[in-house]
C-alpha cells in the first residue's frame, strides 16, 4: 500500500485510508488470489509516496504486471478536501513481484 507523505494525515486518518486501499485491492483480486492471501496471513506493507503522481506511476506499473491496483480518494468529511487522492492499494500478488516493483520506496 502506497500512502502519500505530503498530505500530513494524522495517524488515524492514515490508518483509515490504508484500510480502504487494502480492502479495495483485495476485492479487485480474483477469488484464488484472495484465498491464498488469506491463508498466508494477509500481509500488508505501507510505503511512502511523496505525491499523487507517484501513486499513478505505480498504478500503471502494477496494471502492466496484471496486479490489482486501486487509487483511493478521500470523501472529505474530516481533514482533507473531497476527492483528495490519498493511497494506492496494490496486490495481493507474489511477494517477489511486489518487491521488484516497489523496492525503491521507504516504509511509512
Amino acid at each position: 500500500i502506497l500512502a502519500r507523505s505530503d498530505l500530513g494525515m494524522t495517524p488515524g486518518k492514515l490508518a483509515a485510508q490504508v484500510a480502504h486501499a487494502s480492502l479495495s485491492a483485495y476485492l479487485k483480486s480474483d477469488s484464488k488470489t484472495q484465498k491464498i492471501w488469506k491463508r498466508d496471513g494477509q500481509t500488508k506493507i505501507v510505503l511512502k509516496a511523496p505525491n499523487q503522481n507517484v501513486l499513478f506511476e505505480f498504478k500503471k506499473i502494477a496494471e502492466e504486471n496484471k496486479i490489482p491496483a486501486v487509487i483511493i480518494k478521500d470523501a472529505g468529511r474530516t481533514q482533507l478536501e473531497p476527492g483528495t487522492i490519498t493511497t494506492l492499494g496494490i496486490g495481493p500478488a507474489e511477494d517477489s513481484l511486489l518487491d521488484e516493483i516497489v523496492c525503491d520506496l521507504s516504509l511509512y
